[in-house]
């Protein structure tokens, strides 16, 4: 029997769901063991709004958490490895990188197909760019990448999200529709799951081809492209400069946290609908450029 390794780590229970309905084909078939990652230092739900953009030069840098010892076993043989991840300020989850950078994490990627799931609210890009980079130092093969994205206009999810990760509330309200990813995205995750079945028993993660091809796997939305590119800058930017003030919870890190909240704040009422404005206007002199863009983030497994 095929053995198939699934690491996660899921702060509002939306990942674990998501995971769980996306690997439940392989049950009986072949051997699911479930490896949930816990940061010594838990991360609340809700969040106050301090803590939450204290998170952020950490998860940035890619300074992560410290971790309780994996359940598995570092040198335990698996014929598959799904790892799926959060993005946090355009950057893979502080748990998902610490597992990533691990000791025991390397030791299990090392000469091991990965398939990655992303549940995020739209921009994961940069985030699996990171990824893509930390499997390949730990030896192991990017073969498919499975993408699931808050499908609210992306005006509404920078309302409702945060209210969700701020509150623990996501229902609609004032017109907005629910925060997170639709349930029958959720629902239908497992049609990957069955595609990765059939793959396993013809022995196709051995090979080089992705096996969740032609599914719509990871879709790319080529509107937010630059605007992510361009918060990557700026939360780099502002990452180093929070460490200034030391380490997180620090006194002399907080004047600077607000700082940066009350800067993202008006980059969002301010900087944000312009920039979408510039680049629908734009979009006809680029789109050579983002059709580009956009095949080269949709592989392994394309649209």
């Amino acid at each position: 029997m095929k053995r198939v390794l699934v690491v996660y780590f899921s702060q509002t229970g939306q990942l674990a769901r998501l995971v769980r309905h996306l690997v439940s084909p392989l049950a009986g078939a072949v051997e699911v063991v479930e490896e949930v990652l816990r940061p010594r230092t838990p991360y609340p739900f809700p969040w106050s709004l301090l803590r939450f953009f204290d998170a952020m030069p950490e998860a940035v840098l890619l300074d992560p958490p410290a971790l309780e010892p994996l359940a598995v076993g570092a040198d335990e043989q698996f014929d598959l490895i799904v790892l799926a991840y959060q993005v946090w300020f355009l950057s893979p989850s502080g748990p998902a990188t610490a597992f990533l950078k691990s000791e025991a994490g390397r030791r299990l990627l090392r000469g091991r197909p990965v398939v990655t799931v992303i549940g995020c609210r739209n921009m994961w890009l940069n985030a699996q760019e990171t990824v893509k980079r930390l499997i390949q130092d730990a030896g192991g093969t990017l073969r498919d990448n499975v993408v699931f994205t808050d499908r609210a206009p992306t005006l509404a999810t920078l309302i409702t999200t945060p209210r969700w990760l701020l509150t623990g509330r996501r229902d609609g309200f004032l017109g907005l529709p629910p925060a997170g990813i639709a349930e029958e995205d959720i629902a239908g995750a497992d049609r990957f799951g069955r595609a990765l079945l059939g793959a396993l028993r013809d022995g196709r993660e051995k090979g080089d081809a992705p096996m969740l091809g032609g599914m719509g796997a990871a879709r790319v939305d080529p509107r937010l492209i630059f605007s992510e590119r361009a918060g990557k800058r700026a939360f780099g930017a502002w990452s180093r400069i929070i460490r200034l003030g030391g380490a997180p919870g620090s006194l002399l890190r907080l004047p600077l946290v607000v700082l940066f909240c009350l800067y993202l704040v008006a980059m969002i009422l301010a900087v944000v609908p312009a920039s979408l404005l510039l680049q629908r206007l734009l979009r006809p002199l680029l789109a050579r450029r983002l059709e580009s863009q956009k095949t080269y983030f949709e592989l392994p497994s394309g649209p």
